[in-house]
């Protein structure tokens, strides 16, 4: 509950205020499962939103959305506010929204793959440190190629490219192994199976929309559905240090201001951290740092205290931890260092303290005027103004009637030109080039099959004519010497004829000379 320039989170011995202006110091809700946690959530959460900082929050198990509701059973929250010292506790509802990354419960959240990033990407998809070195490949190729990558389908094809110019890519960005490039396909059915085609695309989140104040002044508080989201611990957990790299990027430099431009609560932080690469925990190290100095406030919420690395832990100033339960070597063991962070209250024994507190308590050390810790008080938390449970599908639907405009922005999937469709007209092109070299080639072979049948023909045709030629010089020859025979004979016989003609004129003149002198000597 807001009390001028602070919220009331609890009460021990004395009350326990979170100070707006040490709120972007960060802190810790901790505890075992059942202890209380997500009402302190809701009681810190609401009060920001009444102090006009925006919130954004995880709803894990569904009963976040109560926030949007006042409390039920007000009577008997009244009076325990009242036991608190909250003595201008009021039941009442907050401005929500509802935001989805994988179903149609609330508005769309989606982003590029391009703006996850090659590092994130690849702890997403547990690749090894040569798979993310293949995919970062592909992630500069396509930079470099003016390629889009949007959604999986981008991703896909960009690594098939890959793929198919290896040999090319190999002087310019290092060695791709096909082995790899199978591998990181593989891993990307994983997380299409997981819902992530649904996550990866446009129009992708802005996150100043989360940045908003209603009419009345009030924070508006940003609810993400991750009832189903759980089931997919990898993109949960990705999309959230997203998200904080995001916010990081997109704010100016603030300083120290009178309360924070935003606060985060990352429940179920432990999925944050497992298996986390140190150059991934080493970058969250340094953005938690330095965004406190950009106006955000960052809350981890988580069982134990244990699941949070040290270097992040350092620096959450302010921490409510509930009850933990110490079963086990390793289990004591983290009591005793969760009890060791607090600054020691002498009426109490705070490992004892950590394994006695029950449902609703917690022990509590916040920021004082100075920015010291407090002395931790063994404290009862504040029932939330808002409901403690999930809203009524009613109230859900007024939310979401509230959001149409966000709705109009986010709902429609917008799937524009992009890696996937540059590479297809790319292959269509060159297929398109082959399917007319094909075809130019197959005129050519068919031209020069035609010259090759014309020119035999030609040749034939050459050779009969030849041939013909020859024939008919011969047929003229023979004719000729027939001829010349013919005319010999002709000749010969006309010289017979002429002989004979010769031979009997001569014999009738001789008769007739010899008549004529016989014939003389008779008279």
């Amino acid at each position: 509950m807001l009390e001028g320039d602070k919220i009331l989170v609890a009460r021990g011995e004395n009350p326990c205020y979170l100070l707006l202006d040490q709120a972007n110091r960060h802190g810790l809700i901790a505890g075992a499962s059942g202890t209380g946690k997500t009402v302190t959530l809701k009681v810190l959460a609401e009060g920001f939103a009444q102090a006009g900082v925006p919130v954004f929050l995880a709803d894990v198990k569904g009963d976040v959305t109560g926030m949007a509701e006042p409390a039920d059973n007000a009577e008997a929250m009244a009076e325990r506010a009242a036991s608190l010292g909250a003595q201008g506790w009021t039941p009442r509802g907050c401005d929500v929204r509802l935001w989805d990354m994988l179903t149609a419960d609330g508005i769309p959240v989606r982003i590029t793959i391009s703006d996850m990033g090659p590092d994130l990407l690849a702890r997403l998809l547990g690749l090894t440190d040569v798979q993310r070195g293949v995919l970062a490949i592909a992630f500069r190729l396509a930079d470099d190629n003016g390629m889009l990558l949007i959604d999986l389908k981008d991703l896909r094809a960009m690594l098939a490219y890959l793929a198919e110019h290896s040999s090319e890519v190999e002087t310019l960005y290092g060695r791709v192994s096909s082995q790899s490039i199978g591998a990181i396909q593989r891993a990307l059915l994983t997380l299409e199976d997981q819902g992530g085609n649904i996550f990866f695309g446009e129009p992708n989140l802005d996150i100043t929309d989360w940045l908003v104040t209603d009419d009345a002044g009030q924070g508006v508080v940003n609810i993400l559905n991750a009832a189903k989201l759980m089931a997919s611990p990898q993109v949960y957990a990705m999309f959230l240090l997203w998200m904080l790299g995001e916010i990081y990027e997109m704010l100016p430099e603030a300083g120290d201001l009178p309360k924070p431009k935003f606060v985060f609560f990352f429940d179920e932080a432990h999925l944050l951290f497992n298996d986390m690469p140190k150059e991934l925990t080493d970058k969250i190290v340094q953005t938690v740092k330095l965004i406190r100095s950009k106006g955000v406030g960052v809350y981890f919420i988580s069982q134990s205290p244990s699941d949070i690395p040290d270097e992040v832990l350092a620096q959450l100033s302010n921490r409510i931890q509930h009850g933990l339960r110490a079963y086990t070597p390793a289990e004591q063991k983290a009591v005793k260092a969760a009890a060791a962070s607090f600054r020691e209250n002498p009426a109490f024994d705070s490992v004892d303290a950590l394994q006695e507190v029950g449902t609703g308590e917690a022990l509590v050390s916040l920021l004082n005027e100075d920015g010291q810790p407090c002395v931790v008080e063994r404290a009862k938390v504040l029932p939330p103004e808002c409901k403690m449970g999930a809203a009524s599908p009613e109230t859900l639907e007024k939310v979401r009637q509230a959001q149409a405009a966000l709705m109009e922005k986010y709902g429609q999937a917008i799937d524009r030109e992009s890696a996937y469709e540059k590479i297809a007209a790319e292959k269509n092109a060159a297929a398109e080039a082959d399917e007319l070299a094909a075809q130019k080639a197959q005129l050519e072979k068919e031209r020069a099959e035609f010259e090759k049948q014309k020119a035999a023909e030609e040749a034939r045709a050459a050779k009969a004519a030849e041939k013909e030629a020859e024939r008919a010089q011969k047929a003229a020859e023979k004719e000729a010497e027939r001829a010349a025979r013919a005319a010999e004979k002709q000749r010969e016989q006309a010289m017979k004829t002429v002989s004979s003609v010769i031979g009997q004129i001569g014999r009738e003149t001789s008769r007739q000379l010899l008549r004529g002198i016989f014939g003389g000597l008779r008279k």
